[in-house]
């Protein structure tokens, strides 16, 4: 793989956290401003996104489509993948509710330690000091960021920490399920069948807490334009469909490690996007966590384009 390639992949794996970063301002205006569950806003991003990734793939990939979807040992990868990218979304929303915005965030960038964890035992091979150096930067970033540099925010009951780390396990597991089948079939077909998958199953479950909830008018919230267009344009297109075709687009060229340490730059995406359109100023913790996502940019990037991705890389073809 060329530096390109590799320079291309940072470059999107970043454009989707700051995408992220600005579907988690949407999310928390909606929650503000409307009585709204999560479990409608996880299935109608998802059903956006699905949507939005089937319609291009049918236009331009239908061959590639019909080869993924005809090879038997593809159904694993994609199924986990696909459960991968819902479970994340909800698990997040849960984690929130338990605890709170800044501890969930904490928890959920333990997902760079996981990714290494597996990576490393697959390779079988210790992990490089560039990415551990950068995994400190990224996790003391995400926490002054999300924690505003106090501690006492954190709150960790039981079920919150369990939530927390099921949210980023189920991140381990979308980033790391389809590696595989990258070396086989084109990207954007691989992701358009996950987000379908996701789909489904935010589908599912809104029906199954449809038919067991209580008054039917909760469960579709009554929304106005600007809440029609928060949701579905802030949060379905440009929070899942542009941010995770990126981001996973991205993982595919860079590889899971470097990959899921610059999707921790989703909290310092948050806080431009809510500098730059609601006016909140820097703190000191925003500006230390900044150099800090900076320094772990670096190195991962200047790490070179010859790290893990091409390992991963020269996997076997899936058939």
């Amino acid at each position: 793989m060329g530096t390109s390639h590799f320079w291309r992949g940072v470059a999107c794996t970043l454009g989707g956290a700051t995408l992220w970063g600005f579907s988690g301002a949407c999310i928390q205006f909606l929650g503000e401003s409307y009585a709204i569950t999560s479990s409608f806003i996880s299935f109608v991003r998802a059903a956006v996104a699905a949507v939005l990734f089937i319609a291009v793939v049918l236009v331009t990939r239908r061959e590639a489509l019909l080869s993924l979807l005809g090879a038997r040992a593809a159904c694993g990868p994609l199924l986990l993948f696909g459960v991968g990218l819902y479970l994340s979304q909800i698990t997040y929303a849960i984690s929130i509710e338990y605890t709170n915005a800044g501890t969930a965030t904490v928890l959920q960038a333990t997902c760079t330690v996981f990714v290494m964890l597996f990576t490393c035992l697959k390779l079988r091979r210790a992990p490089r000091l560039p990415d551990l150096i950068g995994l400190v930067c990224a996790l003391a970033a995400a926490t002054l960021i999300a924690t505003q540099g106090d501690w006492g925010v954190i709150v960790l009951p039981v079920a919150g920490l369990a939530w927390g780390i099921g949210n980023a396990l189920s991140e381990t597991l979308y980033i790391m399920a389809p590696q595989r089948l990258y070396s086989r079939w084109d990207r954007v077909t691989i992701i358009s069948c996950g987000m379908v998958i996701s789909g489904i199953a935010a589908a599912l479950v809104w029906v199954v807490q449809a038919a067991g909830g209580g008054a039917g008018s909760s469960l579709v919230p009554a929304l106005d334009a600007v809440g029609w267009l928060a949701l579905i344009g802030g949060v379905g297109l440009l929070g899942t469909f542009a941010a995770f075709g990126l981001f996973l687009y991205g993982v595919s060229l860079v590889g899971s490690v470097k990959g899921s340490l610059l999707g921790v730059a989703e909290p310092a995406g948050a806080m431009i996007i809510a500098a730059l359109w609601l006016g909140t100023a820097f703190s000191g913790a925003d500006w230390l966590g900044l150099i800090l996502m900076a320094a772990m940019i670096a190195l991962v990037s200047l790490s070179g384009a010859k790290g893990e991705q091409v390992s991963e890389a020269a996997a076997p073809p899936v058939s």
